[in-house]
């Protein structure tokens, strides 16, 4: 099954992007703003050269094309002359392009729009390779629209400006394919990208026309099957595979997660958050570990699960999930639900959260709402305010961390690169699981030595005292790895 896109990967320089939006009516400037602000961040990740924005103001998206068709014919200018074409980089911000989109969305709406399907799609598809812009002279390669888009919408968008258009689903969908390592993550990745590939395929075939169908029977007549519908089938064939194949490695998942729990004693940490929020770096530092650490959107996608150190009683389990971002595609959110389902069974989730972005509000709305989608929302958690060295000087700190307090009592404010910030944390984490321990009185025989290892991994010594028929111990730990160390210690029944 063919990619979403493959000349992304093999081109042999930085593309240069375009981001394009459209501000529809009661979306705040400073909403826009960000939202375009995250679409350039993800579209570095991908490697793209951001060279711009365009932003026409519409009371929606033109059914066509997204933008309207004068707004388009902008973007050709752009396009193939640069930004100096249209005045500057913020071009279009203000401008509505009343006049001509005016004229043009009356045609729509009076069933003008360019037809598609039959002949008339086979020459749409002509015109769309007639019209692609010449690789050696433009200025933009890529289209990244901060909206998700339909087939049609981008197709047309697509043949209007003569470079290629990724939606804000595909950009994602191209991270999360980059970024994948397991064999788990592979094939989540594969099902979502698929999942959005189906429609597209449909489009295509429709701009094909008759010549996509492919005849059955004798001398080459009978009922027949289109081309699309053989497509069709070979995406759902291959979905239904991946799905199998993860579902083994979930039974496989489910089987090292019920062995790292069996009476041990151990408790599980998840850190969860929105992607860049330096969940990663805090995985680092508390666990003292070689995570891959990157300052890049969906920079984690598999999850890590390393021992909290220095270790403490009970041991803690600490995991590193996907990162969250605003409208993650469903199909993303249902694919990595395995790997999520860290979060939703853990003990305790470390809500990391990004002090020093303008947005931190948002980013812990989104996270919150993914939590409850996932099943998570009633695990108990600290919110950790990372990267506070990031908010200017010592005073904007110091007002900044006020906030925080005052709004989330009990969050954690700290830098991640802080070791005392740190130690903060893990004191924070083991007192939370020190709250359900229990003492007892623990007697090692001399001849059961063997098990000694055993208490001291999973209880905290408090004292001890020995005799000539062993060694008598003060624990404290979880009541479950007591209980198991006691049936073990037990003396065999008589008989």
């Amino acid at each position: 099954m063919p990619p979403v896109r493959t000349n992304l990967e093999t081109h042999d320089r930085p593309l240069r992007a375009l981001a394009v939006a459209v501000q529809l009516p009661g979306t705040p400037d400073a909403e826009l703003d960000v939202s375009i602000g995250e679409l350039r961040e993800l579209a570095k990740t991908l490697g793209f050269v951001v060279v711009g924005t365009l932003v026409q103001k519409r009371a929606g998206f033109d059914p066509t094309g997204y933008l309207g068709i004068g707004k388009r014919r902008e973007l050709r200018r752009i396009v193939e002359h640069g930004l100096e074409a249209a005045g500057d980089e913020e071009t279009g911000a203000d401008a509505d392009d009343d006049a001509e989109d005016t004229d043009d969305d009356a045609d729509v709406a009076a069933g003008k729009a360019r037809p598609r399907g039959g002949a008339k799609g086979a020459a749409r598809a002509k015109e769309a390779a007639r019209s692609a812009a010449d690789p050696d002279t433009r200025q933009v390669d890529v289209i990244l629209v901060d909206h998700d888009i339909s087939p049609s919408q981008a197709r047309n968008l697509e043949i209007d400006a003569g470079v290629e258009v990724m939606d804000r689903t595909m950009v994602i969908l191209e991270i999360f394919h980059r970024h994948a390592r397991s064999n788990a993550a592979r094939a989540q990745v594969e099902i979502a990208r698929l999942h959005y590939l189906g429609p597209r395929l449909r489009e295509a075939a429709k701009l094909a026309g008759p010549k996509s169908r492919q005849r059955s029977g004798t001398g080459g007549r009978g009922a027949g099957e289109t081309q699309m519908a053989l497509d069709r089938q070979k995406i759902r064939d291959r979905i239904a595979e991946l799905q199998a194949e993860i579902e083994r490695m979930e039974a496989d998942r489910r089987t090292q997660r019920a062995r790292r729990q069996s009476g041990s004693g151990v408790a599980r940490v998840a850190l969860v958050g929105y992607t860049n929020a330096g969940k990663s770096t805090l995985m680092h530092a508390l666990t003292d570990s070689e995570v891959l650490v990157a300052n890049k959107l969906f920079a984690t996608l598999d999850t890590t699960v390393r021992t909290l150190h220095p270790p403490t009683v009970p041991r803690v389990l600490v995991s590193d999930t996907v990162g969250f971002i605003k409208n993650l595609p469903h199909d993303l959110v249902a694919s990595f639900k395995s790997t999520l389902e860290e979060a939703a069974e853990a003990s305790l989730l470390l809500h990391v959260i990004d002090a020093s972005d303008p947005g931190w509000e948002r980013q812990l709305k989104v996270t919150d709402e993914v939590l409850a989608e996932i099943g998570a929302q009633d695990v108990p958690r600290i919110r950790v305010f990372n990267k506070i060295d990031g908010v200017g000087d010592a005073g904007a700190q110091a007002m900044r961390t006020d906030l925080l307090r005052v709004l989330y009592p009990g969050c954690i404010v700290m830098s991640a690169k802080r070791p005392e910030d740190v130690a903060r944390l893990h004191a924070a984490i083991r007192d939370v699981f020190a709250r359900d321990l229990v003492e007892a009185e623990l007697f090692l025989p001399w001849s059961d030595q063997r098990l000694r290892g055993a208490v001291f991994d999973s209880c905290e010594v408090l004292a001890e005292e020995a005799d000539a028929d062993g060694a008598r111990l003060r624990v404290r730990g979880d009541a479950a790895a007591i209980e198991s160390l006691k049936r073990r210690l037990a003396p065999p029944s008589a008989g």
